[in-house]
């Protein structure tokens, strides 16, 4: 038997030769820490669904800014959870929320980390939808007036990057407009471009406490069916002055990563949500798979998509997993 000169084992052969021709890199520099942040002092309050997740209050939310910091990620993003909610979830908007009062107190204390802010209403109305309802639906205009207000008072708090998440249409140059009309041209807008109607993110529901209490978000959130689809609201978010694009979830949408970094060449995200994360952790935890090889091969090939910067509730045991390597 005659073999050809190029034998690809000759490259795999140690790990010093496997890492000199590794083709991607995963890095604390990519990944985004996400936060639950809720009223009190000294709290956390477990997320049963996520393990190692809590709703924090604020001044627990700095103590952990503290230590993702000191681990070298860059940012968090922050989902807020208020003691009130109402049908236009008013406390989204308020400069004395809950999220508003946390960025405040994290640049005080951790000036370096960005912070970045969902900007939704699911979290915050008694209904659970991402805006205001209207003959049973969600509107998207008057939605959409409200997403500016809170926008804004997340800038005037001073977050560097907001990242609208609701899927309406229009919001990311309302938002820039509305930005750049009040002095805060420099906040970028990190847009869920291409945020899919998924069952993946049930125990992000129970750390928000934002289950709908009537139907589903379908009508706003994409079909889990459709990609071109993917690449249109992608296209109408850039021209609209997105300066990040997001795709979630990530695992099962590698392919919607893959095609937008290709297509547009924008600075990508990608969420891994938190169905993602329950059912690693559940499975390692049970010992059924070798926890912390499977989160970075999941990791690395969100990376290898073409996402840049990811998203994850992994982010610290990552961060901890490469700085001991």
């Amino acid at each position: 038997m005659e073999f050809p000169a190029y034998r690809p084992r000759r490259l795999r052969r140690n790990e010093r030769l496997r890492a000199l021709v590794r083709e991607t890199a995963l890095s604390a520099n990519n990944l985004i820490y996400p936060l639950f942040v809720g009223p009190g002092r000294d709290s956390a309050h477990p997320v049963a669904s996520m393990p190692g997740v809590a709703q924090l209050s604020v001044d627990r939310a700095v103590k952990e800014c503290e230590e993702v910091s000191s681990l070298g990620i860059p940012a968090v993003i922050l989902f807020g959870i208020p003691e009130r909610k109402d049908s236009v979830g008013s406390e989204a908007y308020v400069d004395s929320g809950v999220v508003q009062k946390a960025i405040r107190a994290i640049k005080e204390r951790v000036p370096e980390l960005l912070v970045i802010t969902d900007v939704c209403l699911c979290e915050y109305t008694d209904h659970g939808h991402c805006g205001v309802v209207k003959d049973g639906d969600v509107h998207n205009d008057s939605t959409v007036e409200l997403l500016v207000k809170e926008a804004l008072s997340h800038a005037r708090a001073g977050a560097d990057i907001v990242a609208p998440s609701d899927m309406m249409d229009g919001r990311v140059g309302a938002i820039r407009t509305a930005l750049d009309q009040n002095g805060f041209e420099q906040v970028a807008i990190m847009a869920y471009a291409a945020k899919y109607a998924s069952g993946f993110y049930a125990p992000f529901r129970e750390a928000a406490e934002s289950t709908p209490q009537f139907g589903d978000r379908r009508s706003y959130q994409m079909d889990p069916a459709n990609a071109d689809e993917a690449l249109r609201e992608v296209e109408l978010d850039i021209r609209e002055g997105a300066d990040i694009i997001m795709v979630k979830p990530a695992m099962t949408y590698l392919d919607i990563v893959y095609r937008v970094k290709q297509q547009f060449g924008y600075p990508v995200a990608a969420y891994n949500v938190s169905g993602e994360y329950s059912m690693i952790k559940a499975a390692g935890q049970n010992g059924w798979i070798d926890e912390r090889r499977i989160i970075l091969e999941l990791l690395l090939s969100i990376k290898r998509a073409g996402a840049d910067m990811i998203l994850t509730y992994f982010a610290k045991d990552v961060a901890r997993e490469l700085r001991g390597r």
